[in-house]
C-alpha cells in the first residue's frame, strides 16, 4: 500500500518542507550524491528539494515518484530537455534499463509502505537495480514512545506565507495504531487565497518502525550486510537518537 500527495498539497510542499527538513537531511544526502560517480536514483524525489540541487550540481540522478502531483511540480523547474530523467513509478516494482551505484529514499519513503511484503518487495527491487559495491540509503525516524501512545491533536508544524502577504498553516493530528504500527495522520492546510481563507485535508497512514524491526527487515532482503546510524551525521545509534538511516550494502 502506498500514498500519493493531492495537488493541493504538492503545491505548497516546497514552502513547508525547506523550512522543515532542509537543515536537517539536506547537507547529508548531497554529500553521498557528490561521493557518487555514477548513476543515482532518488525514490520519491517528489518536488525536487533535493534532486535540483544534485543536478544543478552535475549528478547523473534519476528521479521516481508515485505522485504525478509532485511530479508536476517539479517538472515546471526543469528544461524539458530533462524529463527523461524522471518516471511515475512505484518503489516496489519500478524499472529501469540500466543500473545505479546509489539509490536514496530519503524522508520517509519506506514508512508509507505499510504491509511487509511490500517492504521487501521494494528491498529486492532496488537491490536488483544497483551495480555491485553500490549502496541503498534510506530513513525512517526512531519512535517516541509518549508521542506514539498519546498522539497528536491540532499541532502547527509550519505557518508562514506561501507567496508575500499570503499566509499558509499546517496543522498536524495523529492517531496510533499500536497493534499494527501505523500512525494515522490527519494534515490540514489553511491559506490566504482570492480574498479568504481557504481549507484542504489529507489523511495518511505511516509506518513506523523499530530498531531490530529494521534489521530483521533488511536481512530478509537480498542485501547482505547493512548499518544503521542514529543520525545524519554517522554517529552510533544511542537513547538520544531521533533517526534511523539505514545503509545497505550490495557487496
Amino acid at each position: 500500500m502506498t500514498t500519493t500527495y493531492p495537488a493541493g498539497f504538492a503545491r505548497f510542499y516546497d514552502t513547508i518542507y525547506h523550512s522543515l527538513r532542509d537543515t536537517v537531511d539536506n547537507e547529508y544526502f548531497q554529500g553521498q550524491i557528490s561521493n557518487t560517480q555514477g548513476k543515482i536514483l532518488e525514490v520519491g524525489t517528489g518536488t525536487g528539494r533535493l534532486f535540483i540541487d544534485a543536478l544543478n550540481r552535475g549528478a547523473d540522478i534519476y528521479g521516481l515518484d508515485i505522485s504525478e502531483s509532485m511530479l508536476g511540480v517539479l517538472k515546471e523547474k526543469l528544461n524539458k530537455d530533462q524529463f527523461f530523467r524522471l518516471s511515475h513509478q512505484n518503489i516496489i516494482d519500478f524499472t529501469f534499463p540500466f543500473k545505479f551505484d546509489l539509490v536514496l529514499a530519503p524522508f520517509r519513503v519506506i514508512m508509507h509502505l505499510i504491509d511487509k511484503e511490500d517492504q521487501i518487495k521494494a528491498l529486492n527491487n532496488v537491490f536488483d537495480h544497483l551495480n555491485a559495491g553500490g549502496k541503498f540509503i534510506f530513513d525512517t525516524f526512531v519512535p517516541d514512545l509518549r508521542q506514539l501512545a498519546n498522539g497528536l491533536k491540532d499541532h502547527v508544524d509550519f505557518e508562514g506565507e506561501y507567496m508575500p502577504g499570503k499566509s499558509l498553516k499546517r496543522i498536524v493530528s495523529t492517531e496510533p495504531d499500536l497493534i499494527n504500527q501505523v500512525i494515522n495522520i490527519s494534515f490540514k492546510l489553511d491559506w490566504e487565497e482570492d480574498e479568504e481563507v481557504k481549507h484542504d485535508r489529507w489523511d495518511l497512514p505511516l509506518r513506523f518502525f523499530f530498531r531490530y524491526e529494521l534489521e530483521h527487515l533488511v536481512e530478509r532482503s537480498k542485501f547482505g550486510s547493512f548499518k544503521i546510524y542514529g543520525d545524519y551525521n554517522g554517529n552510533e545509534l544511542s537513547s538520544d537518537s531521533k533517526e534511523f538511516v539505514v545503509v545497505c550494502s550490495k557487496d
